[in-house]
């Protein structure tokens, strides 16, 4: 349950969030949150994240999809008190959701968190990915370390 829950709170906060930018911003606006750090910026991204591979979405939409079906296969194969990796697959699905969405129904992704320390504009469902993937990475090293303290 973990799992959806996740998914559809990341996938509902990315929803507004880009509905807000895309009601409120105009393409390629900008605004000062933080002088010199971090602003508001309305783009459309025709690549993966960070911009690349531009215009290759039909790579995208497969890719995100295959990861979608890969958590809901997933969902029953985990043990339920693996708490952590069903959240990291709630994030990293709710992520690739998000992304998907704005894909199939602009057909870019719609990016506004523009860190000036950053060279790239991204968007929350590309943060909810990197979290997850980061978790997921966090306790895979831990998982083993366990395995070879006790070798």
């Amino acid at each position: 349950m973990l799992i959806w829950i996740t998914i559809g709170v990341i996938w509902f906060i990315d929803r507004v969030l880009k509905v807000l930018i895309q009601g409120n911003f105009t393409l390629g606006e900008s605004v000062v949150v933080i002088p010199d750090f971090f602003h508001l910026t309305y783009v459309l991204n025709p690549g993966a994240a960070f911009g690349l591979l531009p215009g290759r979405t039909w790579i995208f939409i497969p890719t995100a999809i295959i990861v979608c079906i890969g958590i809901v296969y997933a969902q029953f194969k985990i043990p339920r008190q693996e708490w952590l990796m069903r959240l990291t697959l709630g994030l990293i699905g709710g992520g690739a959701l998000g992304n998907l969405y704005d894909r199939l129904f602009i057909g870019k992704v719609v990016d506004y968190l523009d860190f000036q320390i950053w060279p790239f504009v991204f968007n929350f469902a590309d943060s909810a990915i990197v979290v997850g993937v980061g978790l997921l990475m966090i306790k895979m090293f831990l998982e083993e370390q366990k395995v070879h303290k006790r070798t």
